[in-house]
């Protein structure tokens, strides 16, 4: 799954949950569940996401939703061994935004 968001510093929960097309409750509710989530809180208690987070996001809605990944599989993944599957991970997922933007230029030939 590619997320499109715009580059910003800071992002909304309703942002968030329509990039990955989920409920605001699912996105709080691994806030609680995963601990590399700590969205900063404004005054009214608001999330703000930073990109940083959002990357985090991705990885886990990458185990959970695409890979199957039971919540507790997925935490002990994120624990032992997170630096490794995370670049791997940016990896992949750059790899795969190269591979859009080629095919998109050879419709266009």
């Amino acid at each position: 799954m590619h997320v499109d968001l715009p580059e910003k510093r800071y992002y909304g929960i309703g942002e968030v949950a329509k990039a990955f097309d989920v409920n605001t409750s699912l996105i709080r509710f691994w806030e609680k569940e995963f601990d590399v989530l700590q969205p900063k809180k404004n005054a009214k208690g608001n999330r703000k996401f930073t990109p940083d987070d959002i990357k985090n996001l991705e990885f886990i809605y990458h185990l959970v939703k695409e890979r199957g990944f039971t919540l507790e599989g997925a935490k002990t993944h994120l624990k032992e061994n997170k630096r490794e599957t995370l670049t791997n991970f940016e990896i992949i997922r750059k790899l795969e935004s190269v591979k859009a933007e080629l095919l998109k230029i050879k419709d266009q030939l």
